[in-house]
């Protein structure tokens, strides 16, 4: 049987943590499923929390901890180092994306007809999924990111990712926080991958309730999509 990898990136997620991995588990596919839980050490009782899970030894459940914060992409760096399954999905531990979605994100590569696939957040009914300031920023980048990776994406900066593991590490992530998202997307131009897109449902949280990218990521997002264009 197959199985698919889910890294979780965590910071700081004590109130949206037990339920997030309740939603994975409960996600009906036929593949074996391994949780791979990455803390960047945090500082709010999560660490502790997933310590406990750790005690718990269930055997679909990994956990690593970072011992300094250093962000997402780190986080990522670390979970990747452990996917053993033949799809790695990256998942968010603060409820905006829905694991429910995991059979349409995956479908595209069980099929053969695609190496990645991104969950688009503005595929269908755009309106109200982001501010209007974050909705801007993200069609700017996502552009950007096209004319540099030659793709047509509607959604770069998306959370969900889905990758065929054996070309995931093949891959080599750099990005310590969140230019991991245009890092990863450079990286899978480069090696000829075919990136197809599914829409998906999001349930966006505000910045009062722990949200945590700002402009500043926005600014470093510019970046990267350009050093990573001729950079590996």
């Amino acid at each position: 049987m197959k199985k698919l990898s889910i890294v979780v990136p965590i910071y700081n997620e004590i109130d949206t943590l037990e339920e997030i991995i309740r939603r994975i588990k409960d996600v009906e596919l036929d593949l074996e499923k391994e949780i791979i839980l990455v803390d960047d050490c945090s500082t709010d009782g999560t660490r502790e929390l997933l310590q406990q899970i750790k005690e718990k030894k269930d055997k679909n459940i990994k956990v690593f901890f970072h011992e300094k914060n250093m962000g997402k992409g780190a986080a990522l760096r670390t979970g990747f180092q452990h996917v053993t399954g033949d799809i790695a999905i990256v998942q968010d531990a603060d409820l905006e994306y829905n694991p429910n979605e995991y059979p349409k994100l995956i479908a595209p590569i069980l099929e053969g007809k695609a190496d990645a696939v991104y969950g688009s957040r503005f595929m269908e009914k755009p309106e109200g999924v982001l501010s209007s300031l974050h909705y801007f920023g993200n069609k700017i980048l996502t552009l950007l990111s096209n004319l540099f990776t030659n793709l047509n994406l509607t959604d770069m900066e998306t959370c969900y990712k889905a990758i065929k593991t054996d070309i995931l590490k093949d891959i080599e992530i750099k990005s310590d926080r969140f230019s991991v998202e245009p890092e990863i997307t450079a990286k899978l131009a480069k090696h000829k991958c075919r990136v197809c897109e599914v829409p998906i449902f999001y349930s966006r949280r505000r910045y009062s309730e722990g949200k945590k990218i700002n402009w500043k990521d926005g600014i470093s997002a510019i970046y990267h999509i350009i050093k990573f264009r001729f950079k590996d």
